[in-house]
């Protein structure tokens, strides 16, 4: 069975409707990013980076291509294509007692797909911040 919270990240993801994160982000949520080597902690900058990755990974070559349930737990395989460049990774989301996201961390390959990925969610946070 499919956590409710997850449902409505494919919602998100499908749709672009990144005030979703306010719903199932807990206050607290840590963010594992890929390239970033410190753990981004609260709502704020983690809503930051995954409304850049909606904009930028989240492209019409974007699908999930396995996932993996347990009781507080998702794991997400994906697939994306970015300036010609095929992108797999992995989301890995807990969710607290409230059912709220509480960590989300991102792993990625092959190594062009991390610099690829590094390049484009660079330009995409630098314009969320000029804003």
């Amino acid at each position: 069975m499919i956590p409710t919270t997850i449902e409505k990240w494919h919602l998100l993801v499908k749709t672009k409707n990144t005030d979703l994160l306010d719903e199932i982000l807990a206050d607290d949520v840590n963010m594992h990013s890929p390239v970033v080597h410190t753990v981004q902690k609260g709502k704020e900058i983690t809503k930051m980076y995954l409304s850049a990755a909606s904009k930028t990974l989240c492209n019409n070559t974007f699908k999930y291509v396995r996932e993996v349930y347990d009781e507080d737990f998702a794991l997400l395989e994906f697939e994306t294509e970015i300036n010609g460049i095929s992108v797999n990774g992995v989301d890995m989301i807990s969710l607290n007692s409230d059912g709220k996201i509480s960590d989300f961390k991102v792993m990625v390959r092959p190594l062009k797909g991390i610099n690829v990925v590094h390049q484009v969610m660079g330009e995409a946070l630098s314009a969320i911040q000029r804003r």
